[in-house]
């Protein structure tokens, strides 16, 4: 059996600098915001508690071809082919695999087969070159950390994939998904994330990003999406709330589960009430003085 892995400082916490002479209040991430918003408890374990996880083979082939299409632009733009793909594959996975040992425990008896594994990976990257051709592509910024204070002195921080940018100064914002592209019930929510990245872009840079676009490589799918002021400003008012109420759990000790169909891949059930779980103690915490629940922010 694999062993949980206890969570570090994200990526983005080692990056972020210090703001010059102004007192943040906080900071999020549009991964943070999205797991408050699908279950506040969840929030809790990963952010408060930082409890350890189970590793997962689907997470860890998404860090793998992530890792395979940055270094692809490393390339000539001649040489980004399928061929040169696949032919990064085997390097990528031992250099993640020299970087972190443990996560060769995925692939015991109980798990899944590596050589089936890294096939997988290999029909997602061939996927990929049905989308767009990166030999007419020219990335202004692979794996851009972007990060702004909002007026609230709230900072907002994360990773974009990839940043296109025109001769005339239009940007695209890119983000590769190793998954299936969401039913139009779920749209909304998969491009908060996007609308999260164009608004620290719009922030730091002045300039309303002309596209986002969300490459799904499970099925070999776009989801395209042209932001305007108004939607930005709405997205900044609901990372305002998103905050506020991860403040009141906070101020309350009030992490409220929301059971959904992700819970059958969430590593805490044994903690979850909503599973017969109890969850560790918060110490200091007040009695309840109102709680702002996942609908009153969605």
């Amino acid at each position: 059996m694999s062993t949980p892995s206890t969570p570090l400082a994200s990526p983005a916490e080692l990056r972020s600098t210090p703001v010059d002479g102004e007192q943040v209040l906080g900071a999020l991430s549009p991964s943070r915001a999205s797991d408050f918003m699908t279950c506040p408890l969840m929030y809790r374990f990963r952010t408060i508690d930082r409890l350890p996880e189970e590793p997962s083979a689907d997470a860890l082939r998404g860090t793998l071809v992530h890792k395979v299409l940055e270094d692809l632009f490393d390339l000539p733009s001649a040489d980004r082919t399928p061929e040169q793909a696949r032919a990064l594959l085997t390097p990528t996975w031992e250099a993640l695999l020299a970087a972190e040992p443990a996560i060769a425990e995925l692939f015991t008896d109980e798990g899944p087969d590596l050589a089936e594994w890294l096939a997988s990976a290999r029909d997602v990257l061939d996927r990929y070159f049905t989308l767009e051709d990166p030999r007419r592509l020219e990335p202004a910024e692979r794996e851009l950390y972007v990060e702004t204070v909002l007026e609230s002195k709230l900072l907002l921080r994360g990773f974009v994939d990839r940043l296109d940018v025109a001769p005339d100064g239009a940007m695209r914002v890119v983000d590769y998904k190793t998954g299936r592209s969401p039913s139009q019930l779920f749209e909304a929510k998969a491009l908060f994330q996007m609308k999260f990245y164009a608004l620290v872009l719009w922030r730091t840079r002045g300039t309303v990003p002309a596209m986002l676009q969300l490459v799904y490589l499970g099925n070999g799918e776009m989801l395209r999406y042209l932001p305007d002021e108004a939607d930005l400003r709405a997205t900044e008012r609901k990372v305002e709330a998103i905050w506020r109420a991860i403040r009141i759990a906070e101020e309350s000790g009030n992490w409220r589960p929301h059971r959904s169909k992700l819970c059958d891949w969430c590593s805490f059930q044994a903690l979850c009430p909503e599973f017969g779980g109890t969850p560790p103690p918060l110490p200091g915490r007040i009695s309840d003085p109102g709680t702002l629940t996942v609908d009153d922010i969605a």
